[in-house]
């Protein structure tokens, strides 16, 4: 399995094109610029595109007279290595350490079937790891 490492020091504007993208599967920079809504210009927007295709985070294709974006790496991948730089900083790569803080949160609660499931994957990973 390969890991995308994602950098950490993104801005949060990088962040924010990169969360529409991934929501949208692929913009341009007109659609992104709407959707940030926040007064931005039009060249600000294609420049933070820019920037992060520079940085090998998107891709481009042209599309008639304009380029339309999408995050090079799947969102699943992107999801993993998230995954992976949030457990290695906050819980010193502990997954049970993770799994415990989920488990005792008191937002979400749990059904019967959920645990059911995570009690297979449980007994899986176990086989597994023999």
């Amino acid at each position: 399995m390969v890991f995308v490492e994602l950098p950490m020091d993104l801005s949060k504007r990088e962040r924010q094109i990169l969360e529409i993208l991934y929501q949208r599967g692929e913009s341009s920079a007109a659609e992104v610029q709407e959707i940030l809504n926040d007064g931005s210009s039009y060249s600000a927007v294609r420049g933070m595109l820019r920037v992060l295709h520079e940085k090998e985070l998107v891709n481009h294709r042209s599309v008639g007279a304009k380029y339309v974006f999408s995050p090079a790496t799947p969102r699943d991948e992107a999801g993993k290595s998230a995954l992976r730089n949030l457990v290695d900083t906050f819980f010193a790569g502990s997954i049970e350490q993770v799994v415990t803080t989920l488990l005792s949160q008191n937002q979400r609660k749990l059904s019967e079937s959920d645990l059911d499931r995570l009690a297979i994957l449980i007994q899986q990973a176990k086989v597994e790891t023999k």
